[in-house]
């Protein structure tokens, strides 16, 4: 068995092999994300952890050659389309997830508050890259360089923060459907600021940027005018469903932004019809949340080398890059939401909670570096800031007495449709 790990594996071999890491990577997801839900965190923020546990950080640097012997480079081959798929799929649920009542009852307000905790962290994150774009040798121009850590900045990892709406209780209050709704305008932000950024990095002059979008554009009109009214006269079968997916998916990235920002898309317009939009999710986050997922995990642990960070000021840039973070978005955020009318109580419930980034953020990030925008150092450092943000958000919660007694409001009256 040492050889078939040891050696090149090919035909059966690497099939089988890579069917057994795809059994380790499942037993450690399942295992870290239980043990994160027992210490009060979301479970995907454990999962993120066991996929780094499992990359050099941790298992390489305790065992040197174990994760070479349980994830040769031929079996990451195979797991790399599994995590892209999965990526896709999670898109899609997100894109089905976002519920327009959300952004009709509170919208104005949230407009308000989404808009100012995503220009204040793209700015302090756009101007702190054009420092560190000579200080770590950054790969990609200036320009591309700092407008993409401008919008890594700027993210919310709206899936991350519905879950701990739901984990909290802050589900059923005033304050969670006015983050939920907050989060849901920023998604949509965020990714429609990453496609232009993408656009940017791939270069060919202002001509070839301006196409890029003009067609993002076009084909964004196309989903919500055309697509979308067409399915929402018919039922839409699971796998119709996931054939709008893959093909918005292909045809944004071929027009040059990304695929995820076309699954993104497509989870959009599906029909919202007696909660069908919602069984459909559920049947999809079934199979990636607990396989294809922790399989995108574990390739981001392989990616998030703490090793690099091995001078004392690299992990004081980290810390930097999350002061800036944080003081950008949950400053912002609660500032916004204050002067909106929120008390400060529930604007630094909001800020905090706009504060969680998460696996959108991780998501991003992998973006970033298979385009060539940032290299490993550059991401370790920011998924050291992506897991510090999330990982604080239920503590501070708890700790300022911002969690609600059982009991409170439900939320749903809130995001029913105002009358007419």
């Amino acid at each position: 068995m040492g050889g078939v790990i040891l050696g090149a594996l090919t035909g059966a071999d690497l099939s089988r092999h890579t069917i057994l890491a795809v059994a380790v990577i499942v037993v450690v997801a399942h295992a870290s994300g239980s043990l994160a839900r027992r210490i009060g965190q979301p479970r995907v923020l454990g999962e993120i952890v066991g996929g780094i546990v499992l990359g050099p950080s941790v298992l390489g640097a305790a065992w040197p050659e174990a994760t070479s012997r349980v994830f040769p480079a031929e079996v990451v081959g195979q797991l790399k389309p599994l995590s892209d798929i999965g990526l896709i799929l999670f898109m899609f649920v997100v894109g089905m997830e976002l519920d327009r009542r959300h952004l009709r009852g509170q919208r104005h307000r949230a407009v308000v508050v989404s808009h100012v905790s995503i220009i204040l962290p793209f700015v302090g994150g756009a101007l702190l890259a054009w420092w560190l774009h000579g200080v770590l040798d950054a790969p990609s121009d200036l320009l591309p360089f700092c407008l993409f850590v401008g919008a890594a900045m700027a993210v919310t990892a709206f899936p991350v923060l519905a879950r701990i709406l739901q984990e909290t209780g802050l589900d059923r209050t005033p304050v969670g459907a006015m983050a939920l709704t907050c989060a849901a305008v920023d998604d949509v932000t965020a990714w429609c600021i990453l496609a232009a950024v993408l656009a940017v990095a791939g270069g060919g002059g202002v001509a070839t940027v301006l196409a890029t979008l003009a067609w993002s554009l076009a084909f964004g009109a196309a989903m919500w005018w055309v697509v979308r009214p067409l399915l929402a006269r018919y039922e839409v079968p699971l796998a119709l469903a996931l054939g709008l997916a893959f093909a918005s998916a292909w045809t944004t990235d071929l027009i040059g932004i990304h695929a995820l920002f076309g699954a993104f898309l497509a989870g959009t317009v599906m029909p919202e019809r007696k909660g069908d939009k919602l069984v459909l999710a559920d049947r999809l986050s079934a199979v990636t949340d607990a396989v294809l997922l922790p399989v995108f995990f574990m390739l981001v642990g392989l990616s998030t080398r703490l090793g690099l960070l091995d001078e004392p000021w690299l992990w004081g840039i980290a810390a930097v890059v999350t002061l800036v973070a944080v003081a950008g978005k949950l400053g912002g955020a609660t500032v916004a939401a204050r002067l909106t009318g929120e008390s400060w109580r529930d604007a630094t419930t909001i800020g905090l909670l706009m504060n969680t980034r998460g696996l959108t953020e991780i998501v991003i990030l992998t973006v970033g570096l298979e385009r060539g925008l940032i290299d490993d150092t550059m991401f370790t450092i920011m998924v050291v800031m992506a897991l510090a943000t999330t990982i604080m958000a239920v503590p501070v919660l708890r700790r300022a007495n911002l969690v609600p007694e059982a009991g409170a409001p439900a939320v749903a009256s809130m995001l029913a449709d105002p009358p007419s």
